[in-house]
């Protein structure tokens, strides 16, 4: 008998490499091989290859290509976002970052903090959303950057990222957003949010890991943080990674051409998850913010249980996390739910459910059913044990 693997129901940790992707990656792993440097044939056509791709991402966010930047990944990009810019103004010397943001944010902060630089955190609400005027309390004359995530990796909540960037703009400070989560999900336009730096992550939409990318409006002040040859227009040394780059160009097209169907389908499959959830069991909550999230993303509390111990108990049957994939795996409360005033209970309760453009209505009765089950059985457990009594 074959048994089946389980259900994926964690894409905002990763996602699988879509099958078209893949196919226009392989003669980058199998024929050509090219250095895009070099002034042969071999080096042109990786070059042009690169420059296909460099188009590809610039037309999903609506930028051009000599703004955008190649890197290892979206922890690099938003590395070089915030040392970068720190490098170019040195004589400003204070940044503003929000409570939420995925650690490959927030250390580079702290790591200025260390410097001698003044950071600022913009606290969120119970929604996990910020309001616009928390940031501009804290702008001052040395602002040199805000970064602000565009949706939250745990709870989905989307940000007001063009509300806050005018603000920002209006003080003569830069705009950096955390977009890793929202592309493929949500419609991308640099010139709507308004901002200076924007970072993507391919493996977030159907892209190989080891791949991302930061767009760099023109004229940003920003300095290398990594020192080499002259690459990806000097900001970030290195021979290119054309297979992963031409990926990352495929997934771009992709998400574009699928964006208006591909954000229907995930809204329907997790509304159609919190719905069997929320009918069958008592007390479930919903974290986050109800409108403003990521069409993927379930985030809810299961009452008088551990989501890591439900997690745990589904796990033949589907795969999902408690949070964050790049946190440490322990019962603590998340930054992000710290963040959101929540009470021990209620954190400890929390799982994230996060669907995929595979993820089919049949494998959405199947993890409901299953947690449902699992949930049922850890709380008559939990009433049991309550109640043994020891001589």
């Amino acid at each position: 008998m074959t048994t089946m693997p389980p259900i994926y129901l964690d894409f905002n940790a990763t996602t699988p490499i879509d099958p078209l992707i893949a196919a226009a990656m392989r003669p980058w792993l199998d024929v050509e091989f090219g250095n895009p440097s070099s002034s042969h044939t071999y080096g042109q056509q990786a070059r042009a290859a690169v420059a296909q791709a460099r188009a590809e991402v610039a037309a999903l966010i609506n930028a051009t290509a000599s703004e955008i930047v190649f890197t290892g990944n979206a922890t690099e990009a938003n590395n070089l976002a915030l040392l970068g810019v720190a490098h170019a103004l040195p004589h400003k010397r204070h940044m503003i970052v929000s409570a939420i943001e995925h650690p490959a944010v927030m250390q580079p902060a702290l790591h200025l903090r260390e410097l001698g630089w003044s950071v600022d955190i913009v606290p969120v609400d119970v929604t996990g959303r910020i309001d616009p005027q928390e940031v501009a309390k804290r702008l001052r004359p040395d602002t040199a950057l805000v970064s602000i995530m565009h949706a939250n990796n745990e709870i989905g909540t989307v940000e007001p990222i063009a509300e806050i960037a005018a603000l920002v703009r209006a003080n003569g400070s830069l705009m950096h957003t955390d977009a890793a989560q929202s592309v493929g999900k949500l419609g991308l336009d640099v010139a709507t949010l308004g901002v200076n730096l924007l970072t993507l992550a391919g493996h977030k939409f159907y892209a190989p890991k080891g791949i991302g990318a930061l767009y760099v409006r023109n004229g940003t002040p920003i300095k290398p943080i990594m020192f080499g040859a002259d690459q990806e227009h000097g900001l970030r040394p290195g021979t290119e990674n054309v297979m992963h780059i031409v990926g990352l160009g495929a997934a771009a097209r992709l998400a574009r051409e699928r964006l208006p169907e591909a954000k229907g389908h995930l809204t329907a499959v997790r509304d159609a998850l919190h719905l069997r959830l929320r009918d069958a069991i008592p007390g479930l909550q919903l974290n986050g913010h109800e409108q403003h999230r990521l069409p993927n993303t379930l985030h809810v509390s299961f009452p008088r249980v551990s989501g890591r111990d439900l997690v745990a108990r589904v796990a033949s049957v589907m795969a999902a996390s408690v949070g964050s994939a790049c946190h440490s795996d322990h019962d603590a409360v998340s930054g992000v739910l710290a963040a959101m005033g929540f009470d021990s209970q209620r954190a400890k309760g929390a799982v994230r459910l996060s669907v995929g453009l595979t993820t089919t209505l049949e494998d959405i009765e199947t993890a409901a059913d299953a947690l449902i089950t699992h949930w049922n059985r850890l709380r008559q457990e939990a009433t049991s044990n309550s109640g043994v009594t020891h001589a």
